[in-house]
């Protein structure tokens, strides 16, 4: 196995009220060195259908981001891994939120998107206090809920905490 860390910053500013959360970033996000690059991950699909917006390319995704005071990072700072499954990682180290939610004190609600990113962070960040919400995941790995029921769930979350 090799070790592997996170490759890129959070995508985070001062007025970021929600903060969502992956466990560590897929082979393909390495590649494209962004959040959800898989072609088949539903974050980006998903984010476009609720705010009724085409999100072309990484800078329209973080402006994107920004501009709604949506925040995005993963569980994991670094570990080991075969391959972009959640079930490969070994040798887990998360990132330091502590540091982050002290540096962001806006942040309103964590938002997981898939179980172990929020098993993960129960595991190490379990005394945290911070609202925390579980997601379906939106990796296509996760076939057991259509795209648009993951976009009703979504959706209800995102206007809860948000104004669309």
């Amino acid at each position: 196995m090799k070790l592997y860390s996170h490759p890129f910053s959070p995508i985070i500013d001062s007025n970021t009220h929600i903060l969502f959360l992956g466990s560590f970033p897929s082979i393909a996000s390495f590649e494209h060195s962004f959040y959800y690059a898989h072609s088949r991950n539903a974050f980006w699909p998903i984010m476009e259908i609720i705010f009724n917006v085409t999100l072309l390319d990484n800078e329209a995704k973080i402006a994107f981001c920004l501009s709604h005071k949506i925040g995005l990072w993963d569980v994991i700072g670094s570990c080991e891994r075969e391959n972009s499954s959640d079930s490969n990682l070994k040798e887990i180290l998360p990132n330091d939120f502590e540091t982050l939610l002290r540096d962001y004190p806006n942040i309103k609600v964590i938002a997981f998107t898939g179980k172990k990113a929020f098993d993960l962070f129960e595991k190490y960040f379990k005394n945290m206090e911070i609202e925390k919400i579980l997601l379906p995941s939106t990796s296509a790995a996760h076939a057991s809920m259509s795209q648009e029921e993951k976009v009703v769930a979504y959706k209800v979350f995102i206007e809860k905490f948000l104004t669309v």
